[in-house]
């Protein structure tokens, strides 16, 4: 299932998904791809990839109580100046 593929950059920044990733992956000719720069390198993914890796990014968080206590840390800042 995982694999390396070389790949070479072409005219005007092009590059060619190999064949046998592009079967397997089911991606036809338009279907959308994501390029992430992070700090371990570049990614390329599926939009439906890109969703599972956001999803596991911030399982177990709890995004609405962060924001709550980051509003109140900027209303209690405002407050005191």
């Amino acid at each position: 299932m995982n694999g390396t593929y070389q790949v070479v950059m072409g005219d005007r920044g092009r590059f060619v998904v190999p064949a046998e990733l592009r079967t397997r992956l089911h991606l036809a000719e338009g279907t959308p791809l994501v390029l992430l720069d992070t700090p371990a390198g570049l990614v390329l993914l599926t939009r439906d990839q890109l969703r599972e890796r956001v999803r596991a990014d911030v399982a177990g968080v709890d995004l609405v109580s962060s924001l709550l206590a980051e509003r109140r840390q900027q209303a209690s800042a405002e407050d005191a100046a």
